[in-house]
């Protein structure tokens, strides 16, 4: 079974930076057409793609990496704004040798930006 582990999120002030970690068990079964991205869920709202676009304000002010050699992924959140607030989630993809598609959510991590 795959594992998803975040860390990384806490409080900040507006303005702020905080960097989240997304860190993956290797999983023999399920190791191609690998992918990992991240979500945010706001109180009342539905989870939605972390896009780094300006569709939901991210650009710019949020980067996306990922060290496939160590399954773990980042989120380095600058500037952040109160509307930041939100758990933030990682998303696992891949693909097993039957070409299955199987996506794994981590527990996610809670970011709160204080004004």
């Amino acid at each position: 079974q795959v594992q998803v582990v975040e860390s990384g999120g806490g409080s900040v002030q507006a303005g702020g930076s905080l960097r989240l970690s997304c860190a993956v068990s290797r999983n023999n079964d399920c190791r191609f057409d690998k992918s990992m991205s991240w979500y945010r869920q706001a109180p009342g709202k539905e989870r939605d793609l972390v896009s780094l676009t300006e569709t939901d304000g991210t650009q710019g002010r949020f980067t996306f990496s990922q060290d496939n050699a160590e399954n773990t992924a980042y989120l380095q959140m600058n500037s952040l704004k109160p509307e930041d607030t939100a758990y933030y989630y990682c998303k696992y993809s891949c693909r097993d040798r039957r070409w299955t598609r199987h996506d794994y959510w981590g527990q996610g991590t809670q970011v709160t930006v204080s004004s």
